[in-house]
């Protein structure tokens, strides 16, 4: 069984499980915040639900509510209707995907702060908690924003969404539409906007593949990577240094997307 073998959905039930999916993040969140009150009562508030704690219980609760969802709505029970089984890609192109997440990831980094956006938004804010965590905290944070959220909005998003959309869309519009609803999942402009970037080279990844698999692989090691490097090295600042950052990460991100385009045998 495949994804093709099923009748094809109608539009209006991936819209809704995107709806009740953002319902139960709010609802599941408010939850972890009167969870997060009873364990600390006394920790004032901006410390507990703008510190790292507030960071790791938003991380859990959205998690869970996208997971939820997806058992809810994708029927049948199957992986591979997920596309959560392996699909074309060698180990080289996985490789080749994962660097050019890393270089476009660099990119919009470097573009932000070239714009001098590098402190606004709520990333500046993840930053400036992340910048404090050390131990066990900073294992939890990339055990949490990396492997649960990363897999869990690719879960979502590429394994169920885009995949449901591709069956009544073409693949572009599909990959398109899925990015959009990825970017306003951020909610704030800023983070929105770099979403929907990101949202649409691992749709491309994963049409090229055939597979969300390498889309989640993506996603978990450079929110990793973002995590370590926020709370170990901090953040590169200056024009001169992102310029340079930009302009490699740049060519890399352009050299992976065309080796990905001409080795596509696999």
């Amino acid at each position: 069984m495949d994804e093709r073998s099923l009748t094809p959905p109608r539009l209006w039930t991936v819209f809704a499980a995107y709806l009740v999916a953002f319902v139960a993040i709010v609802t599941l969140s408010l939850v972890a915040a009167g969870v997060l009150r009873s364990m600390y009562p006394d920790v004032p508030d901006p410390a507990l639900f703008e510190g790292l704690p507030g960071l790791i219980a938003g991380g859990l609760a959205s998690s869970l509510a996208l997971l939820l969802t997806v058992l809810l709505f994708n029927r049948p029970l199957e992986p591979v209707l997920l596309r959560l089984v392996p699909g074309w890609e060698t180990g080289r192109a996985l490789a080749v995907m994962i660097v050019g997440m890393l270089a476009l990831g660099q990119c919009l980094d470097s573009l932000t702060t070239l714009a001098g956006l590098g402190d606004k938004g709520t990333l500046a804010a993840i930053r400036s908690v992340l910048a404090d965590a050390a131990g066990p905290e900073l294992f939890l944070a990339v055990l949490v924003i990396s492997v649960v959220a990363g897999s869990a909005e690719e879960l979502f998003f590429r394994g169920y969404m885009q995949t449901r959309l591709g069956q009544r869309l073409p693949p572009v519009v599909a990959v398109v539409v899925t990015s959009v609803a990825f970017g306003l999942f951020h909610l704030e402009w800023l983070h929105a906007l770099l979403a929907f970037v990101l949202g649409l080279y691992l749709g491309w990844i994963t049409e090229v593949a055939g597979s969300a698999l390498p889309a989640i692989a993506c996603h978990v090691i450079n929110n990793a990577l973002f995590t370590v490097l926020t709370a170990l090295v901090g953040t590169v600042g200056g024009a001169a240094p992102n310029a340079v950052l930009l302009g490699a990460s740049g060519c890399v991100f352009v050299g992976s997307v065309v080796w990905l385009r001409r080795c596509r045998t696999w």
